[in-house]
């Protein structure tokens, strides 16, 4: 019979909804067939999965990939997928994953040529969003500093879209030894303000974004602390050229990546 709400694993798994459960266990929960995909793309991440009858038939080869992993697949009913799920119409899957975390030393250690760094951004899906565009972007790590969110949060892994397991996540308390680590693996250290001295367009045509570079990102708003924009090498403005007070995180975060990626292409 098909697992309800009530059968312990379906329990267990409900319960990493709350950050403080998914820090005890190191897991997270995963929903849809797209960010499971991507799950099930890195070898021993997925623990778990969970789907309705109807959605392992639709997504067969889903199911499949998990079992030839040895991950047990497990049919629940629609009403303990709604549970597990956090969005309004779930599509049916969902997997309990290991957490991810590469350690600073590791992930500057592969050389990255960009690396965006979230600094105190507290708004999940804002995270998610610049995690997404950094991975388009070809950004090779994510860190997470400071008191920004938990990278594992139902709605910051909803908004990466799946890219949450395509780049090296990184979880740092320490912003300022996020800097000194990034200058000491050769990276430029650019933070990204609406008040920065350096315009990005002028360092685009100077040639100055062509060097590998950890772009720095606050919250959308209060911005970066003053001391993280001091300690950069260089605080960089997007320019308006129309009447707009200002973009908003995701779109800011958009324009700096892609120009560092066109520029270093």
């Amino acid at each position: 019979m098909p697992f309800t709400p009530r059968t312990p694993r379906v329990v267990a798994a409900r319960r990493l909804q709350r950050r403080r459960e998914r820090d005890a266990t190191g897991r997270f929960l995963v929903e849809g067939p797209q960010a499971v995909r991507e799950a099930l793309t890195r070898p021993r991440t997925v623990v778990e999965l969970f789907g309705t009858p109807d959605a392992l038939d639709r997504y067969a080869d889903l199911a499949a990939t998990a079992a030839a992993a040895d991950v047990p697949v497990s049919e629940v009913t629609d009403e303990a997928l709604a549970a597990l799920a956090e969005t309004v119409a779930p599509q049916g899957l969902v997997a309990v994953c290991d957490h991810l975390d590469v350690p600073l030393a590791a992930a500057l250690g592969r050389a990255p040529r960009l690396v965006a760094v979230l600094a105190g951004i507290r708004d999940p899906g804002n995270a998610g969003t610049v995690l997404r565009t950094a991975d388009a972007a070809g950004a090779a790590a994510v860190i997470f500093a400071g008191d920004t969110v938990d990278p594992y949060n139902g709605k910051c892994v909803r908004s990466s879209a799946g890219s949450l397991f395509h780049v090296d996540v990184v979880r740092e308390r320490d912003p300022a030894a996020v800097l000194t680590a990034a200058r000491a693996a050769g990276l430029t250290v650019l933070a990204a303000t609406g008040y920065g001295a350096a315009d990005l367009d002028e360092l685009a045509d100077t040639g100055r974004l062509a060097t590998p570079t950890a772009w720095l990102f606050g919250s959308e708003a209060h911005g970066l602390p003053d001391e993280l924009v001091e300690a950069a090498d260089a605080g960089v403005r997007v320019p308006l050229h129309g009447r707009a007070e200002s973009l908003n995180l995701a779109a800011a975060a958009a324009v700096c990546l892609y120009a560092s990626a066109r520029a270093q292409r």
